[in-house]
Formats: structure tokens, C-alpha cells, sequence
């Protein structure tokens, strides 16, 4: 089973990260690949470009950076994740029993079709990258706790991007989002076989 799990650069902010990260170093051996959000990385894009003015394209470029950036800290919080730049490494780590790491600016910008703009933010790519795995359950860790809605809804409240609704759609697997101390929620995704 592979699961793919973004952890959302907000909570960096809200101080749990370290908790979200023990869950998923414990129970995501070998089924685990996490996906990491942007967080303040992205957010100085976001300032850069009200600033600056440059373009959504080099905005969302700069921002899938942004979320390699935020794989790195990551590394050096929790260096048993196993950094992973391709579908085979990922493959390789959880086939090694490790908790595979994305680096995404790679796949992501070698692929057209992701609209370069900010109605695909890393929620949206982690739901590609479960397509692209063929994983068996997305789960989306938040610092703040999802509404009981549907996609679409919760897009329109701004708890998603807006692509994320046809993203989630074409990856074929549950989603399951999980918010300020649902750590248990992640560890019950994860247990699934």
C-alpha cells in the first residue's frame, strides 16, 4: 500500500510539526511518501510577486521550489526520510522500508499539463503525485481542521486550492485531511493495509 501524505508548510508555524513527523516516521515505513508543502517558503513568493509583479508562471515555479525548500528542513528535522527526486527512488525507499520524501520541482516542472499558476498550490500536486503512484489513500495534514464538506466546497471556502477538486478526482484514491491534533487520524490512515 502506498500512501502519500502532505504536510502542510503551515505547520511549521503552528509549532506541531514535529509531532506530524513522528507519526509518519513511525507507522509509514516502507508505504509513506511525503509531499511537502510550501509553507513560509511560498509565502515570501507570494510577497515577492505582489512587490515585484513578476508573473504567475515564475511565481509558481519559485513556489514548487519553495516546497523543495521546505523538503530539505524536513531532511534535517527527520534525516531517516529518504529524499527522492523520481517515481523509481520513491519506489526504491518504500521497497527499502523507509518513508520516501519528495522532492518535487523536478516531475512538476518537467510536466505542461500543471497549470503555472496559483490555482495549483501543493495540495493539488500532492493529489498528481498520488496518480502518478497509483497510491492506495492521500492524506493532507493542516494546521487547521477541514470542514465536513466536499471537495468543491471546501475549495470554495479556500481550504484548497482551487484545482485540487479534479485533481483529487483523477487520483482515484480516498482523501482524508487531517487538522490540529488528529495525529491519531494520520496514524489510522497509515495503519490501513
Amino acid at each position: 500500500m502506498t500512501v502519500v501524505v502532505k504536510l502542510g508548510g503551515s505547520l511549521a508555524a503552528a509549532g506541531t510539526l514535529a509531532s506530524w513527523l513522528a507519526v509518519v516516521i513511525e507507522h509509514g515505513g516502507g508505504r509513506v511518501v511525503v509531499v511537502p508543502g510550501g509553507g513560509a517558503f511560498a509565502d515570501a513568493v507570494r510577497e515577492a510577486q505582489r512587490r515585484d509583479g513578476f508573473s504567475d508562471l515564475a511565481a509558481h515555479r519559485m513556489a514548487v521550489l519553495a516546497m523543495e525548500q521546505y523538503a530539505w528542513m524536513l531532511f534535517d528535522l527527520a534525516p531517516m526520510l529518504v529524499p527522492c527526486a523520481s517515481l523509481p527512488e520513491m519506489r526504491a525507499a518504500l521497497g527499502d522500508g523507509s518513508v520516501a520524501l519528495w522532492l518535487p520541482s523536478r516531475m512538476v516542472l518537467a510536466d505542461p499539463r500543471i497549470a503555472g499558476n496559483w490555482q495549483v498550490t501543493s495540495d493539488s500536486i500532492a493529489a498528481w503525485l498520488a496518480r502518478r503512484l497509483e497510491a492506495q489513500h492521500l492524506v493532507l495534514v493542516k494546521s487547521a481542521s477541514a470542514p465536513p464538506a466536499a471537495a468543491v466546497e471546501l475549495a470554495a471556502l479556500g481550504y484548497v486550492d482551487p484545482a485540487f477538486p479534479a485533481y483529487a478526482e483523477a487520483a482515484l484514491c480516498p482523501v482524508c485531511f487531517c487538522g490540529p491534533r488528529e495525529t491519531a487520524c494520520l496514524a489510522a490512515a497509515l495503519a490501513l493495509r
